[in-house]
């Protein structure tokens, strides 16, 4: 075969290379200094030239190598727009790890202003998907990184980095410490839950409502599972006492004997209680380890009426746990009637919500599920038992009194909207912040 003949084979074969075949991208920037105004590779862009923002290269300021990509709002409220660059050799449905770090100043709300997102396109520049918010972010002195695992859409043969300023006309900031990466495909993570739907009755006592708990779960939990919900106030429930009657320090004697039930389990286990601290009482969840010792507490924030007249104090936070599997939050049944609690708990990286619950409508929980993209669990006594996926389908579901709702979730699955893309992020990153409620029934 001729040396032309050779080359000519060669070519051919090369472009018959599956993607798959593409060289892994590897991408990463600490040092940004102009050359004709911008770094090599990186552009600007905005809609118009009316909304374009002053973007320059800051060699002050800078948390790697110097120089860093800055973008000012210099005085337009229309502005939006910054730095962008593309990278090719992206290969459908593979998985890339996007890192960056930005620091602010002026008058922004970060969460939706300072905008850090991959624009994926085709090979004729069309876009493909959504574009990806990275949305987790921690601080790092006056630093703050965010990143995001994100996966490359069917057709995609590009992405495009894109730094942001948007409508902040007082702010600067300041784009440094710049990678995507391709990473491997993440795993499952997945979780087993069960939910117990069960209502004592006639117990005579606080000791009575929790040993028809521990009896249930004891029966009809299996090996394996990895959180047990119980319902509402189990230490009140069945019993025919009041709040202060059951109402107990925590940690202390109830926690202790729930926590026995867990180390029998192995698992997690969320279950309402009446907590006493001071003069006040609380209705409180709690989460225990799979070891039996108190991870938490939750106190519930919303209080109807009836608590309130009933002694009960509410709480003024919502927490979030780390667990081995994941985030967690807890909410208590009134809760489930305001938009907060759960927006609280999804906005801290929660992935699932668990809830004690009485009794309520079953549409606002499924609101609360699909519009944070979280899963939702609850235990009810009038409310219905399940475990709800963060688009608001219940996967399990216990009808019956005695009966536990069983599901396997997995954690690391997407939900992502057809036309609207991954809303769990989205929101996240669009979410307005700045502006102030007014108070509740003010009328002009």
């Amino acid at each position: 075969m001729r040396l032309v003949e050779i080359i000519a084979f060669g070519l051919a074969m090369t472009l018959l290379l599956p993607a798959a075949e593409k060289p892994p991208v590897r991408f990463a920037q600490s040092s940004f200094t102009a050359s004709g105004g911008a770094p090599e590779g990186w552009q600007t862009w905005s809609q118009r030239p009316e909304t374009m923002p002053r973007v320059f290269v800051d060699s002050e300021v800078s948390i790697g190598a110097p120089g860093s990509l800055a973008v000012s709002g210099d005085g337009n409220v229309a502005v939006y727009g910054g730095w962008e660059r593309e990278l090719t050799n992206i290969v459908p449905g593979r998985w890339y790890h996007l890192r960056a770090s930005y620091r602010t100043q002026g008058d922004l709300a970060q969460n939706w202003q300072a905008v850090a997102r991959v624009d994926w396109r085709n090979a004729k520049g069309q876009r493909r998907g959504q574009p990806e918010y990275a949305a987790w972010e921690q601080r790092e002195g006056d630093w703050i990184k965010l990143e995001a695992v994100i996966q490359a859409p069917q057709d995609a043969s590009s992405a495009k980095l894109q730094f942001f300023l948007l409508n902040a006309p007082n702010a600067t900031v300041w784009w440094d410490l710049i990678s995507f990466t391709e990473v491997p495909a993440p795993g499952p993570r997945e979780v087993k839950v069960a939910s117990v739907n069960y209502q004592p009755r006639r117990t005579g006592s606080k000791q009575g409502s929790l040993d028809a708990f521990a009896k249930l779960v004891r029966e009809k939990i299996p090996a394996g599972t990895d959180i047990i919900l119980l319902g509402e106030a189990t230490s009140l429930v069945g019993s025919g006492l009041k709040y202060v009657d059951v109402a107990a320090p925590i940690p202390g004697p109830d926690t202790e004997f729930l926590g026995q039930l867990a180390r029998e389990k192995n698992a997690y286990l969320v279950a309402g209680l009446l907590e006493r601290e001071g003069k006040a009482i609380y209705n409180t969840s709690v989460l225990i380890g799979r070891d039996g010792k108190l991870v938490g507490k939750y106190r519930k924030v919303y209080l109807p009426r009836e608590e309130l007249e009933g002694g009960v104090t509410p709480g003024n936070s919502y927490p979030v746990f780390r667990t081995d599997f994941g985030r967690v939050g807890m909410m208590i049944c009134y809760d489930v009637f305001f938009p907060d609690p759960a927006r609280a708990l999804a906005a801290q990286g929660a992935e699932l919500i668990l809830m004690p619950i009485w009794d309520g409508p079953k549409k606002l929980a499924i609101a609360r599920a699909l519009e944070n993209g979280v899963f939702l669990a609850s235990s009810g006594y009038g409310h219905p038992t399940y475990v709800m996926d963060p688009d608001g389908e219940f996967i399990a579901q216990a009808d019956d009194d005695a009966t536990v709702a069983f599901a396997t979730i997995d954690l690391n699955r997407r939900y992502r909207d057809e036309w609207l893309g991954d809303m769990r992020t989205r929101r996240l990153r669009e979410l307005r912040t700045d502006i102030a409620l007014p108070k509740p029934g003010l009328l002009d």
